[in-house]
């Protein structure tokens, strides 16, 4: 059984997304939330495999949202579903790890071979959008060799550190002195900067220029 969580603000959406989806066989609708708070916590309380997410909420955004459950549970796909026609944004939320870009005009066509992908762990984003979006992000990406450790500042290199091994935003915020927020724009800055889109790459990229030792 496929477990989805549905995120949004607007009760209707959220009804009308849970109608498209538990039509799927073998697909379950686990949760609903409200805001990113709720989002947060319930991925964590209830892990399901995917996170149907609208970007612009109240509180914690799709992006913030996207960034914490993935830093924690690595492991769910998350699916955005956005308003917004920006590649910037589209970069950023692929920096924060979500692999499906919806636009939400398109959800009722397309949210369901959106999540199809991402089960099979292939990104997906709407034909919309698609033109906006770095070829990682609509299709297979070409490998491409990370900055060595040389060319990060020192602070650069404690994050790496810290991050790879697997303190949190709030853990990293503490030991370096720094505010939340200001870890997480070092890590979006960082992953731009590397070309890395997930933890796990930050973690494969942190043994291989020998920042941490396995």
């Amino acid at each position: 059984m496929i477990r989805i969580l549905i995120v949004d603000d607007h009760e209707m959406v959220r009804h009308g997304v849970r109608k498209v989806l538990e039509e799927q066989r073998d697909w379950q609708v686990c949760g609903e939330a409200a805001n990113g708070q709720e989002a947060v916590a319930m991925a964590l309380e209830l892990r399901p495999d995917v996170l149907v997410l609208d970007f612009s909420m109240p509180g914690l955004n799709g992006l913030e949202v996207t960034r914490l459950v993935r830093e924690g549970q690595p492991e769910i796909e998350v699916v955005i579903l956005t308003m917004h026609e920006s590649a910037q944004l589209a970069r950023e939320l692929q920096a924060a790890g979500a692999r499906g870009l919806v636009f939400k005009s398109d959800a009722g066509k397309t949210l369901v071979t959106a999540i199809e992908h991402l089960l099979q762990h292939r990104p997906y984003c709407s034909d919309k959008l698609s033109r906006l979006l770095e070829p990682s992000f609509s299709g297979p990406a070409t490998p491409v060799q990370a900055a060595p450790a040389s060319t990060l500042s020192p602070r650069e290199v404690q994050i790496v550190q810290l991050i790879a091994e697997g303190h949190s935003s709030k853990r990293v915020a503490e030991a370096l002195d720094l505010s939340v927020k200001t870890v997480d724009t070092h890590r979006a800055n960082l992953m731009r900067k590397l070309g890395i889109h997930s933890v796990s790459e930050l973690v494969r990229y942190a043994l291989r220029e020998r920042i941490v030792t396995p």
